[in-house]
């Protein structure tokens, strides 16, 4: 007997698979910023995808775990439980804003706002914890340019895959 609650195994696989190519890409395309201790990636990117093609509690899943894994392969393990809490709810935010609705061109810009929004205030809160507030803010413009990054990436990616996915 199969339910629409719960996740098949082909929908496990999926995600598994989505969280493994988000890290590896991710693990790519890092660059470091020593003044803030953490780093610009495309983990928002999968982030991104996750959300608009599978709906908020799997954008939330590959959000949180593509975020905590990264850090630990990464050599930034003090921000791990950070990122699975910032990168979680920003992929379950972003799915939400767009999951009951058709999604258009306005609706990805508002999610895309508020996914960016949401990481750039987590992060910023996280590096103000580890560290100090004058880090936290340090960040933010990296932070900013991370999530314009991978959202540029994501838009034309989404509009390519999602007659694919359905």
């Amino acid at each position: 007997m199969k339910t629409n609650n719960l996740v098949n195994t082909h929908q496990l696989t999926l995600l598994a698979v989505i969280v493994a190519a988000n890290v590896a890409i991710a693990r790519v395309f890092l660059i470091p910023i020593p003044m803030t201790h953490g780093n610009v990636n495309l983990c928002d990117t999968g982030i991104f995808l996750a959300a608009w093609l599978f709906g908020s509690k799997k954008g939330g899943v590959v959000g949180g775990l593509s975020g905590f894994l990264l850090d630990l392969i990464s050599g930034y393990p003090q921000y791990m439980v950070f990122s699975l809490i910032v990168h979680g709810l920003e992929g379950f935010i972003v799915g939400k804003l767009t999951e009951d609705k058709k999604i258009s061109a306005k609706s990805l810009i508002v999610s895309l706002i508020a996914g960016v929004l949401f990481m750039v205030l987590g992060y910023l809160v996280s590096d103000s914890l580890l560290y100090k507030f004058s880090t936290g803010i340090i960040a933010v413009p990296m932070n900013v340019i991370q999530g314009l990054v991978g959202a540029l990436v994501a838009v034309p990616l989404f509009w390519r895959l999602r007659k694919l996915v359905k």
